[in-house]
Formats: C-alpha cells, structure tokens, sequence
C-alpha cells in the first residue's frame, strides 16, 4: 500500500522532477501550494494520496500485529506488539500531521517528526525482534535471517540520516531517509509472506497435524 502510494505520487511530482535520492519522502505527503520546506522545493500534486497511503500502511500495521501474535505466550510477542504499535502510530502520524512549512509555525511539526523518528527506531528493532524469533511464527531460517538482518541496516542507518539532518550537510537526504525505511517495509513484507504462506500451508494439509498427534 505504502509502495504503492509512493510510487504514484513521485510520478505525479513533475515540477521539478521527484528524485528519490535527493527529495524528502515525507514532502511528497504535501498538499498545499508549491513551497520550499526544510531546504527543498516540494510540490507534490497527489499528495493525499501519499497520507492516505501512509496511514492505511500505520492501521494495518498494527492489526494485523494483533492478529497474529498472542501476548499470552510470552514477554517476545508483547514486545513485538508494542513495537508495532509505536510504528503503525509513527507511519500514521506522518501522514496525518504534514511536514510543511504551516505545521512548523503551528508547532505541529513535532508529532511529524515524532512520527518519523518512531517508525524508524520501533520499525528497525520490530525487525530485528521477528528475526531473532522468526521460527517460531512461520519465518524459514532464510526469512528470519534476513529480517534481523534488514532492521540492523535500518538501526545503522538511522544515526547516519539524523546526523545528515542536524549538521544540515542534507546531502542525498532521500538516499540516507530510504535507507532506514525500505529495510523496514521490506521485512514487513517477508513477516507478511512468511505467514501467509503457513496458512495456505495449512489450509492444504488439514490432516498433517492431526496424523502426527495420533502417531505420536
């Protein structure tokens, strides 16, 4: 979904081009006039598109996190429930309260960039959590590596994107930005698939369980 938002709405930034190395991601979620925030012209012309996209991505998130874990069966699924949540809410902030010029002189600003630093941080070690416990919830051993091995990309990332924000060298801001968030929706997809592929599983071999159980 948040793909897919971002694909489309990039492709509709025509003036000047989108360079998803260069740009923001969070600017193109902007849907006022033509300005030029944090250092960089931003004109996205989908831009609630890309909002509805990031807040869907948040909501699902963190139900599908629900549905899948049960916080009865240890402190391992809590945990990765409550980094779910703060990522889905992060992703979902980003969407609802716009990185713009208005919001700064508003305040609102803060919960964008609270947003923002939340689904990195929670998003990357979500991560890592799926892939240290990765057998156990239906991830092969190839999955659960990557996943760990995807949000510690992510974590190392991060400090490089904040350290190119606050020095204000904001070279490639796109690049270093999508380095810590790619890894993320990439291991939610490998969480996702992995599951999704158990079911399917599942649902075609009915009997397996029940004829190891009788065997046993």
């Amino acid at each position: 979904m948040s793909w897919g938002a971002e694909f489309i709405t990039a492709g509709a930034w025509q003036d000047p081009p989108y360079s998803p190395l260069y740009d923001w991601v969070s600017h193109l979620g902007l849907t006022g006039p033509p300005q030029t925030a944090f250092g960089q012209v931003a004109n996205s012309a989908l831009g609630a598109v890309m909002d509805t996209g990031w807040v869907i991505y948040g909501t699902l998130l963190i139900i599908g996190t629900f549905l899948l874990f049960d916080p009865r069966k240890g402190a391992r699924p809590i945990r990765i429930m409550i980094l779910a949540v703060l990522a889905g809410v992060g992703v979902s902030l980003v969407g609802i309260f716009q990185g713009s010029n208005a919001n700064v002189g508003k305040g609102l600003i803060a919960f964008h960039a609270f947003g923002a630093q939340g689904v990195m941080l929670a998003g990357t070690i979500m991560a890592i959590a799926v892939g240290a416990g990765g057998t156990r919830i239906g991830l092969t051993r190839g999955r659960s590596i990557a996943s760990t091995a995807l949000g510690t990309a992510g974590l190392i990332a991060f400090p490089l994107f904040m350290t190119d924000v606050f020095t204000g060298w904001m070279w490639n801001i796109g690049l270093f930005e999508r380095a810590v968030i790619y890894p993320i929706m990439i291991g939610h997809a490998l969480l996702a698939s992995s599951v999704a592929a158990t079911q399917r599983h599942r649902a075609t071999h009915p009997l397996a369980p029940l004829t190891a159980r009788a065997n046993s």
